[in-house]
């Protein structure tokens, strides 16, 4: 069976399934589309099927006409119909995992939709899980629940594990440009990951099995995070010293070896690098093992909000007012910059604290118009993005730059807000009233 699949990969007779039509799945089927593949979209989320099918994006960094491209030339067929699965040679997995509220793993989507594989799985087909999550949970979650198919992994079906490493917002890598690495079950699913990828990525790079494929971005993001930590920690001290980290890093960052320049915020953002290092310190802790180090780069990076927060009645109370009654308005609730990609943003939590402390809240982001449903935050779905007018801006107690969109003229808005209250170093090229301005 495995010459089978390894023949249709070759010839690009190949059906690439993709469940999770997001911000990683909707990337990768446009990478399999331009190698030549035909891809089968899959969501449960049936708004999102029906804007594709009318040929419309909602992803920032991925055209509509892409789109409507793909699905006119018939090599992209969005569905929620999950028996659809066995229509599909290979099937990759890019769902959600998030941590629940005692900031353990929720495996549940992973869960969920390899029932769903195992109802439709058929003999010969390939399975890759794309979602990040901590090593060993191909081997102990998904592999279990697909075996109860009355199948064999490495023998009736091939199984493999393969981290994405999406980075939506920049320029210079796509899906198609970042290199991926791949561990298969045994050394047949290996190779045959490894060929389905190669006709879509720049390189793949194959590793011995699952667990090294999850343990490499798991490293990957908490080596971030921990340094991430590590400038937010040197900011706060930096600031009670009258020194400036932002000029500290830009000084550091002139050595040509030995450093990489990380900058602090306010606060960690986005699907990865907020969660993927408390996977780490949960299996940890089934082994027995404590990860101190990350454990306390965990601590750094949640504390950065009330931070900023602290920082902001330090400003307010220096002016005469308190954060109470306060008008506040947020600028940008993406989590990082030039990205509509809300997930995991700080802003959310600087925004529930506002609230909590009786400000008078609005926000404005050019990328996100309305915010969303979010799984930690449910008091703001239906808030709108104001205007960013010179009344808009004038009529603030404070206005906290908390993603610095490349979209703002922040001459225009230091001009006209009475403080500006920056977490990005986004000012640092206004030269005119720098004295409404103070950084957190």
């Amino acid at each position: 069976m495995s010459n089978a699949l390894e023949q249709a990969l070759q010839n690009k007779s190949a059906q690439i399934g993709v469940i999770g039509l997001g911000y990683v799945g909707l990337p990768l089927i446009r990478a399999f589309s331009k190698g030549g593949y035909r891809c089968l979209g899959f969501d449960v989320d049936q708004t999102k099927v029906d804007k594709l099918l009318a040929g419309k994006s909602y992803i920032k960094h991925i055209d509509s006409q892409q789109i409507t491209s793909l699905i006119k030339e018939k090599k992209f067929e969005p569905t929620s119909d999950m028996s659809r699965l066995k229509e599909a040679d290979c099937i990759i997995i890019c769902v959600p995992t998030p941590l629940n509220d005692s900031r353990d793993p929720d495996l549940s989507y992973i869960e969920g939709t390899a029932r769903s594989i195992a109802k439709a799985l058929r003999p010969g087909q390939l399975v890759v899980l794309e979602s990040t999550t901590y090593p060993t949970t191909t081997r102990d979650v998904v592999l279990p629940i697909l075996n109860e198919s009355g199948l064999k992994a490495g023998q009736d079906y091939y199984l493999a594990f393969s981290p994405e490493r999406e980075d939506p917002g920049n320029p210079n890598f796509s899906a198609e440009g970042i290199p991926k690495v791949v561990g298969g079950y045994d050394p047949v699913s290996t190779d045959l990951a490894c060929q389905m990828y190669a006709a879509a990525v720049v390189k793949v790079v194959p590793v011995t099995n699952m667990e090294v494929a999850e343990a490499c971005k798991i490293l990957e993001n908490t080596y971030r995070a921990v340094n991430i930590a590590l400038v937010n920690e040197l900011k706060m001290l930096y600031d009670k010293m009258g020194i400036d980290v932002w000029e500290v890093i830009d000084a550091a960052k002139t050595k040509p070896f030995g450093y990489q320049a990380f900058y602090p915020g306010p606060g960690l953002g986005g699907h990865c690098i907020p969660i993927d290092p408390f996977y780490l310190t949960w299996l940890a802790r089934k082994y027995g093992e404590t990860t101190r180090f990350i454990e306390l780069a965990g601590e750094i990076n949640l504390h950065m909000p009330l931070y900023v927060i602290n920082r902001l009645a330090e400003f307010l109370n220096d002016n005469g007012r308190p954060i109470k009654n306060s008008k506040i308005a947020m600028l940008g609730v993406a989590y990082k910059k030039d990205v509509d990609d809300p997930r995991e943003s700080p802003s959310f939590e600087l925004m529930k604290i506002l609230l909590q402390r009786g400000a008078a809240l609005t926000y404005n982001d050019p990328h996100v118009p309305e915010l969303p449903k979010m799984r930690h935050y449910p008091d703001f779905p239906g808030m709108i993005s104001q205007d960013l007018t010179p009344a808009y801006l004038a009529a603030q107690d404070c206005v906290i730059v908390a993603t610095d969109h490349s979209a703002y003229d922040y001459d225009f808005i230091v001009k006209h807000a009475r403080m500006v209250l920056d977490t990005r170093n986004a000012t640092k090229n206004v030269t005119d009233n720098r004295e409404k301005i103070r950084k957190a």
